[in-house]
């Protein structure tokens, strides 16, 4: 997996772990810190331990399959979960996040936001592409128009949430609400929006992506999707006990598609008490 720190990857653990352990399973964990060639090193040193399955969440700059190619050599069931490259035909348990990014933003637009920004991650990877096409579906559904200037692309960390609202708030006309497809980057933003003395939701609303667990220590409480992240690691590990039993009977790659569970955060009219800032000592693990 990409890393171990935050909400969701700490809690797909706690999923992987609980089935795989009831099933017999010791489970090794490997880090990429969203490094490709790291990730390819994990990939080997797990097949020199003979491992009996692989599951997977890509780092962000993984752009092939070549080095997953040995582990179906190898006939060693392979699972994806979360992240996938686009147009993958791989056993993988994942979000819709093209509806968890169109709810997030009809609820800004329910909100009375028509200006509505977006922080994309990396195209080539499903849940930043999903979420993009969902943030599109309800932008079209409601007749606003898609301003390409009013999309930032990013890594989604908080210094690029930072950036990114920077770069909004020097527009001729500045958007109204911003849905950012990680809650890492939504937290850059309300840092920077801060420092501008705007409040939120009442001058620039905001929603996020993941549910991570500082979301709820914001004042006001951001909005944010939930990803299933028990559920996830479960059904990746039951997918993999499939896959192993079905292994001489061709098992033909199959997706599991959780949906997501939508979080409001208070409306643009709700009280705010002088600024909805994070806690200094939230800002100084966020930095960390």
């Amino acid at each position: 997996m990409p890393h171990i720190d935050g909400h969701f990857f700490t809690l797909v653990v706690k999923g992987i772990e609980t089935v795989a352990t009831k099933a017999g399973f010791n489970v090794l964990i490997c880090q990429s810190n969203e490094d490709v060639a790291h990730e390819r090193k994990n990939i080997e040193t797990l097949l020199s331990a003979q491992v009996e399955g692989i599951l997977v969440s890509l780092a962000r700059t993984t752009r092939d399959f070549k080095h997953f190619e040995k582990v179906n050599k190898q006939e060693i069931p392979l699972v994806f979960f979360d992240r996938v490259l686009d147009g993958l035909n791989v056993s993988a348990v994942v979000l819709d996040d093209r509806e968890g990014g169109y709810q997030s933003t009809k609820h800004l637009i329910a909100q009375g936001c028509r200006r509505i920004a977006h922080f994309c991650g990396p195209l080539h990877l499903n849940i930043y592409k999903n979420r993009r096409l969902g943030y599109i579906d309800a932008l079209l559904e409601h007749g606003l128009p898609v301003e390409e200037n009013l999309i930032f692309h990013c890594d989604m960390t908080v210094e690029d949430g930072v950036r990114g609202m920077q770069q909004l708030l020097a527009l001729r006309q500045r958007p109204d609400a911003v849905f950012s497809a990680s809650d890492f980057s939504i937290v850059g933003a309300l840092q920077e929006l801060k420092r501008h003395n705007l409040r939120v939701p009442q001058d620039l609303a905001l929603a996020g992506f993941s549910n991570e667990t500082f979301t709820s220590l914001t004042e006001p409480m951001l909005t944010s999707v939930d990803q299933r992240c028990e559920q996830m690691g479960q059904s990746a590990v039951r997918l993999f006990l499939e896959m192993r039993e079905e292994r001489e009977a061709n098992f033909s790659p199959r997706r599991i598609v959780l949906p997501p569970s939508y979080l409001s955060g208070p409306p643009p009219s709700a009280p705010n008490n002088g600024w909805g800032g994070l806690p200094a000592a939230m800002q100084k693990v966020l930095r960390s």
